[in-house]
């Protein structure tokens, strides 16, 4: 581990280390998420949830050996079971009053 200085400039802005922002590819206007530990500052590049999420469905996908074709088919029926369960629920069911029916 090699601590880095950095300085709070005027209205919070801090500048990270060029070798940093290199080695983790990171360019302005990226999103950074800061976590205070009761005072020790935790800084991480904010990884977007969605590409991730559609990589893991790929990668499972792929490994299943579907095709897109194969997950599309079922879906009319599935969306169909859906409908007919949220249907059959008594009214106010999933509401905040009632989450749990």
């Amino acid at each position: 581990m090699n601590p880095k200085t950095i300085m709070l400039r005027q209205r919070g802005a801090l500048t990270l280390p060029a070798e940093l922002r290199q080695k983790y590819h990171l360019e302005a206007g990226e999103a950074l998420t800061l976590v205070d530990l009761e005072g020790i500052f935790i800084l991480s590049p904010k990884a977007p949830l969605v590409p991730k999420l559609v990589a893991e469905i790929e990668r499972l996908r792929a490994e299943a050996g579907l095709s897109v074709e194969d997950l599309l088919e079922g879906l009319d029926g599935q969306r169909q079971r859906l409908w007919r369960a949220i249907r059959a629920r008594p009214v106010g069911c999933g509401s905040s009053s009632m989450p749990m029916c």
